[in-house]
């Protein structure tokens, strides 16, 4: 597992987990503060947390199993390329 990064503002948690059959599962955790909400689309879990700044919440999104790859460095490039679509495409819409 890799440490989170800043991507745009931000916070990206990519993750290879080992599954029994060998493959990785790559996944994913975004966070940042104050996001505007109705940011959470597609299958994913959001949370809210109180956020350091004077009560903004924090948002929270996870997407697990994004896809599957036979070595573990593939499966987190993977979730950080995707991670950076999903963020730029948040930006755009918003």
């Amino acid at each position: 597992m890799n440490a989170p990064i800043r991507y745009k503002g931000y916070e990206v948690a990519p993750s290879a987990q080992a599954l029994p059959n060998g493959l990785y599962a790559a996944n994913l955790t975004i966070g940042t503060s104050g996001a505007p909400s109705g940011s959470q689309a597609g299958n994913q879990s959001g949370t809210s947390s109180p956020g350091a700044r004077g009560g903004a919440s924090r948002k929270i999104v996870s997407f697990d199993a994004l896809d599957y790859f036979f070595d573990e460095r593939h499966a987190l490039a993977y979730a950080c390329r995707w991670a950076r679509m999903w963020i730029d495409e948040q930006r755009r819409c918003a």
